[in-house]
């Protein structure tokens, strides 16, 4: 690790100086110069050197180490959401590089500092991570690292299964919901009448049957949880016959996980907004004549994408410039649709008016579900050559197979709702009222991967004790997947 030189402080400082110019408004940036290795390095701890002690992250070590090596990939910019936020620098790269960098994470750091989606995430997430990874070391201490270990790739295969909307509810943020107690015996209705008549107003096979009914009811009620609950880790932390280690290493993963979500729900955004400031801040201020073929390259590496493929780069930052052209052409009206000068429309396209205002709105307003809903179109799906893929099995390769706006913006929608992956929720902790866990796939038209399924059934037996269910569809058919711990089935429900 290295401080930066001479000639990267002195960019450091005008390239941060013409940011503010512009408007932003990000926490100050603490820029680290590294090496390679020491980059990948920090990158496998998902940019948190601090971070708790795992195989996995020496796992990832070796995959980006070895990708960089064979010159398969290569990491750029390393930013860390934190105040004040942390990026580290390459230090074989060149000066153009570089300074791209430093301009693209000031648009990163004030992206963190603004959207609503950053705004529950621990600003001091570097001294948090350091704390957990030292009660990991402690468990591991006491436990042994195998035993702990294990637990931890347990907790970490349903490490997705949490509420994204719990963050919005500081008051619930931490809370179940549980059923009623301490409820009155049941009574059921009866009509009063002459005391000859009862047998004949109150019959009592009805009212046996009356009494079955409201004690399903109540039993209902009662069930814990009381409604189907989004955050399984909450409620596994709660509920789960767990020792109290146990109970810190869910609870850590948890916490980590929130703290990750926004990345996850802002990714285009993100991406796009940074990539939108580097490009302006380098083609208007920070670019030398030299520089230019080499960082066209390097450009055309971030931004292309070919047929088939998704790069949020390049759909966030035109998405970001076709906002801006939209909203600055409503402000000049007529007056653009007449103007025959080209450069001159140009000029209006970019200027600082109505169109920078409102990018800078939906920077903080919004996240990839709402930013596409809201300003995807069909002229931009067509510019940019979105379209639906499908792979052939006949021609063993992907083709388009729908051009229409519906389908693109509706494949689009459905492959970032929960970042892709299966929206589960626990539905009975006392299934059948046998103690095991009944959990709940809210099925949107994706069938959950048996192989999956499977494993991760077998992940939460270990931390719930008990056999574990999932409720699902596969093809159209409802199935309860079982793991009782050493054997998993499917039942077809009827």
């Amino acid at each position: 690790m290295g401080v930066l030189t001479r000639e990267l402080i002195e960019w450091r400082d005008k390239i941060r100086a013409v940011a503010l110019n512009h408007g932003l408004d990000f926490f100050e940036v603490v820029y680290e110069l590294m090496s390679g290795d020491e980059i990948n390095e920090i990158a496998a701890y998902g940019g948190f050197p601090v971070r708790y002690p795992h195989w996995r992250f020496g796992m990832e070590f070796e995959q980006l180490d070895k990708s960089h090596a064979y010159g398969l990939s290569k990491i750029y910019e390393l930013v860390i959401n934190n105040d004040p936020s942390i990026a580290y620098l390459q230090e074989s790269n060149e000066l153009v590089d570089q300074k791209l960098v430093m301009a693209h994470v000031y648009g990163h750091s004030d992206f963190f500092k603004n959207n609503i989606y950053f705004g529950h995430t621990n600003r001091k997430m570097v001294d948090t991570m350091a704390a957990h990874a030292a009660r990991v070391r402690r468990h591991m201490d006491k436990y042994g690292q195998e035993t702990v270990e294990d637990f931890i790739d347990a907790v970490l295969s349903i490490e997705n299964l949490i509420d994204p909307n719990r963050v919005f509810l500081d008051d619930k943020a931490n809370r179940v919901s549980l059923p009623e107690t301490d409820l009155e015996p049941v009574q059921v209705g009866r009509i009063r009448g002459k005391e000859y008549l009862d047998s004949y107003l109150n019959p009592p096979e009805y009212m046996a049957e009356e009494k079955k009914r409201l004690e399903a009811e109540r039993r209902e009620r009662q069930r814990l949880p009381e409604r189907p609950e989004r955050d399984v880790l909450l409620f596994l932390i709660h509920f789960a016959p767990l020792e109290r280690w146990q109970q810190d290493i869910v609870d850590i993963i948890r916490e980590e996980s929130y703290y990750f979500l926004p990345q996850m729900q802002t990714k285009i955004m993100n991406e796009g907004w940074a990539s939108y400031w580097h490009t302006k801040i380098m083609t208007e201020f920070a670019l030398e004549a030299s520089e230019v073929l080499d960082y066209a390259d390097k450009c055309a590496g971030v931004f292309s994408m070919p047929p088939g493929n998704f790069n949020p780069y390049k759909v966030g930052i035109e998405l970001f410039r076709d906002i801006e052209r939209r909203w600055n052409r409503g402000q000049f009206g007529k007056e653009w649709e007449q103007c025959e000068d080209y450069e001159e429309k140009m000029r209006w396209d970019t200027a600082t008016g109505l169109g920078r205002e409102k990018i800078f709105e939906v920077r903080r307003l919004y996240n990839d579900i709402s930013f596409l809903d809201t300003f995807l179109t069909p002229e931009f799906c067509n510019e940019q050559q979105l379209f639906v893929h499908r792979y052939n099995e006949r021609t063993r390769r992907r083709e388009i197979s729908d051009r229409e706006f519906d389908a693109i913006k509706l494949q689009l929608l459905t492959s970032l709702t929960n970042g892709g992956q299966p929206v589960i929720r626990v539905g009975d902790a006392n299934y059948e009222n046998r103690g095991e866990l009944l959990l709940q796939h809210d099925h949107q038209g994706l069938d959950l991967d048996v192989n999956y399924a499977r494993a991760t059934l077998g992940n939460v037996h270990k931390i719930w004790g008990r056999p574990v269910h999932i409720h699902s569809y596969v093809e159209d058919k409802e199935i309860l997947f079982t793991h009782d711990g050493a054997e998993f089935k499917d039942t077809l429900i009827a």
